[in-house]
């Protein structure tokens, strides 16, 4: 009687449950599996119960570990949105859209758990392999959003590089989602759970030694200029080393041409660090598949570098 309206909404949220009965338990009993559903409430405690509780600290050796930003839920996430968007578009072109959406968030993270998706099953492998390459296509178009908000001048000495390595990826990934698209057996049913905990923990790992060694050598040659500087960032992050770079040019500290170098420095190793994730998580026959789209991309960088300089 005191909140009507509150009175009615329930009302109609209610009407809409028992109308809907039917089908939820239809989709619970035969469209979603016992391990989807083990999966989907192990991913709901890992986010909304775990993740809450873990400490958002630097911490560790050279204080270089967040437990907070390990990225093991972020993993567990880009599979789960791989295996949705199957379900929903089918491999051939699932996979692939999952790989450059999911680059937004890690591409690093995104190669990882397109290889633990690969090893489980054989017959996605094109797919899965266009998904990983196409994950650099977000790195890239992220780097230069970044850029841009920081010293316009820097991504105009940048824009040759990374139009040249965005169109590689771009080549790259459409030749592979094309391979998977003649693949009769890509679009079967999934078998297994949507993600796997221990290649989460596994890939979170790797992550967590890179972020220590990167510290220890930022400790170890902290001084030795911007260049080193941005090579050991970019095994982790290669915006964080661009933010940083370019940040010396809006401060006038350093021209936007010699900027360039220290940036792509950081996307070549940054590129080592994807080359170990394809190798460690999805076997040789995907990081034989993956590695040379990956250093296509960083040498399309370094041309489109010449290129501008010759033009120039």
């Amino acid at each position: 009687m005191h909140s009507p309206q509150v009175a009615a909404a329930i009302a109609v949220a209610v009407t809409v449950l028992l109308y809907a009965k039917a089908w939820l338990h239809n989709l619970v009993i035969s469209v979603i599996s016992k391990d989807e559903l083990d999966d989907a409430l192990l991913f709901a405690a890992a986010t909304l119960v775990v993740l809450p509780l873990v400490p958002n600290r630097q911490m560790g050796p050279y204080l270089a570990l967040s437990p907070h930003s390990i990225w093991i839920v972020i993993v567990m996430a880009i599979s789960a949105a791989g295996y949705v968007a199957v379900r929903l578009f089918g491999a051939r072109f699932g996979l692939p859209l999952t790989g450059a959406i999911s680059g937004i968030i890690s591409s690093t993270a995104t190669i990882g758990a397109m290889g633990s998706r690969a090893m489980k099953s054989k017959d996605l492998l094109a797919a899965c392999v266009a998904g990983a390459v196409l994950s650099t296509v977000a790195t890239i178009a992220q780097m230069a959003l970044v850029v841009a908000a920081t010293s316009m001048p820097t991504l105009f000495s940048l824009s040759g590089p990374l139009l040249l390595a965005g169109g590689t990826a771009v080549a790259y990934g459409a030749a592979f989602t094309l391979l998977a698209g003649r693949n009769s057996g890509s679009d079967a049913a999934q078998s297994g759970g949507v993600f796997s905990l221990k290649t989460a923990l596994a890939l979170g790992s790797i992550l967590a030694v890179i972020l220590v060694v990167s510290a220890g050598l930022q400790e170890r040659f902290g001084g030795a200029g911007v260049l080193l500087a941005a090579v050991v960032a970019g095994l982790v992050d290669t915006h964080a080393a661009a933010i940083s770079v370019a940040t010396l040019v809006a401060s006038g500290k350093v021209t936007p041409q010699d900027a360039v170098l220290p940036i792509l420095a950081a996307l070549t190793s940054n590129t080592l660090s994807k080359i170990v994730m394809a190798a460690t998580s999805g076997g040789w026959a995907f990081a034989l598949r993956v590695v040379p789209g990956l250093v296509a991309v960083a040498l399309a960088a370094r041309v489109g570098t010449f290129a501008a300089v010759f033009w120039n």
